[in-house]
């Protein structure tokens, strides 16, 4: 791909697009005129690798898995995330999923009366990042609810917010992430960091007042207290946490405004998957339950595909290695990758490959998913040893959700005009939000 001002104009094009919301096609339109996969430019000594192949995508997370690494990452983010299991490499990556991973296990995620409370208020007011803070705190920040105390935890929800976006933008600048001033960034961050951190303190002093009681059998399950029964040292409980609420926030919201976008503007899929909603006959859906609806799962499927969570992702070569296609004359040879050097794909381009996904990949349709197996050209929650752990936990909190809203609503109609437009984040969302009209099932 050719590049002019030593490649600085390709860079600047991502970031004005960033900008002006239309990055993933600003990148979905390289694909369509350089290929699968090509050399881009981003500066003086700095050629990204980007790629849209699935058979690259595999390599990278899955098959060459210790030939990349993900540590670019940490100075962007490294102000909020400090050293979690998202911006780290090796023994301490291991070490962070060792000590989440017991964490999600079924029976954790299968105990949906977590959800219900948040869910109750979600049928008035909007989706946020309540459930996701009592899974993981113990106690929700409560941006749904009243009260005096709601301003201050709405206060982290903005922070967190602005924190994200500044983490973006020192991403895209790479090597000139040293440049990067913002105190805005910087405040956002300490914030949400004391935030967090204030919690962690007076858990484990909590703990440290209970250690000589017997277990509390019969509590409810809190991600913090599980994590602390492991460590005491309040960074890394700070880190790991602030991790995973980057992922348990985003995902599960940007994926249900999405999805109930989506849903506003086709009255065909709302009527299909109401009719399987009301199978359950006014229950609430169990793990088992939620499972088991199979155009809910096409649905979420369809969604994820045409609007990945984190549509753009990063590697860097620890070691000179090579990725299976995109060099040559034709394109389909290996092609060499240097060490030091970034692989970037794109999953929104690989998930809408018309050769997978056929013709009308642009178009919303999840009655696709009844034949098609696509394989590593869909991975919205990654693939290889670094899958998110957090998958089941999110589509079962969107599963119940979505179920739940379908119970109480027999229509949705659009209130906007607009067509779909993303918003990229350190997740996608949707620009216009969701903006809905829902009739209420009669009494």
């Amino acid at each position: 791909m050719p590049g002019y001002l030593f490649g600085f104009d390709h860079l600047w094009t991502l970031i004005e697009a960033y900008g002006a919301k239309e990055s993933l096609e600003c990148v979905h339109s390289w694909h369509t005129e350089f290929g699968n996969t090509f050399n881009l430019p981003f500066g003086v000594g700095r050629t990204v690798v980007q790629t849209c192949d699935p058979k690259n995508i595999q390599a990278v997370l899955a098959l060459k898995f210790n030939d990349f690494d993900i540590a670019i990452r940490q100075k962007p983010f490294g102000p909020l995330l400090g050293n979690g299991i998202f911006v780290s490499d090796g023994k301490a990556w291991e070490h962070s999923r060792a000590l989440l991973r017991p964490n999600f296990v079924r029976n954790q995620i299968s105990d949906i009366a977590v959800y219900e409370k948040h869910v109750s208020q979600l049928i008035k007011h909007i989706p946020t990042i309540d459930s996701a803070t009592e899974f993981l705190f113990g106690k929700s920040i409560d941006t749904l609810g009243s009260g005096e105390s709601q301003n201050g935890n709405n206060s982290f929800a903005e922070n967190f917010t602005v924190s994200q976006a500044g983490s973006l933008t020192r991403l895209l600048l790479g090597p000139l992430v040293v440049f990067h001033r913002d105190p805005a960034f910087v405040k956002a961050s300490e914030e949400s960091r004391n935030y967090v951190k204030r919690i962690v303190e007076e858990t484990l002093e909590q703990r440290a007042l209970q250690e000589e009681k017997s277990s509390s059998a019969g509590q409810s399950y809190v991600f913090l207290d599980e994590l602390a029964k492991q460590t005491q040292d309040e960074k890394m409980l700070t880190d790991q946490l602030l991790n995973i609420l980057l992922a348990g926030r985003d995902t599960t919201a940007a994926l249900l405004s999405v999805t109930f976008f989506l849903l506003a503007k086709r009255e065909d899929v709302w009527s299909k998957l109401r009719s399987e909603v009301l199978k359950l006959e006014g229950k609430r859906p169990g793990f088992e339950d939620l499972k088991s609806m199979t155009y809910l799962q096409w649905v979420m499927n369809e969604t994820l595909r045409m609007y990945p969570i984190v549509p753009l992702n990063l590697r860097v070569a620890n070691k000179n290695t090579v990725l299976p296609t995109g060099g040559g004359p034709s394109g389909n040879q290996p092609i060499f990758i240097r060490k030091g050097q970034e692989v970037q794909w794109s999953l929104y381009a690989a998930q809408r490959l018309p050769e997978v996904y056929g013709e009308d990949s642009n178009e919303f349709k999840p009655e696709r998913w009844e034949k098609i197996r696509p394989g590593w050209a869909y991975v919205p929650f990654s693939g290889g040893p670094r899958v998110c752990i957090g998958k089941q936990f999110a589509l079962t909190e969107a599963g119940y959700t979505i179920v739940r809203l379908l119970q109480e609503f027999t229509q949705i109609e659009s209130r906007t005009s607009e067509p779909f437009k993303a918003h990229v984040g350190l997740a996608l969302s949707s620009e216009y939000g969701a903006k809905v009209c829902l009739t209420p099932a009669q009494a």
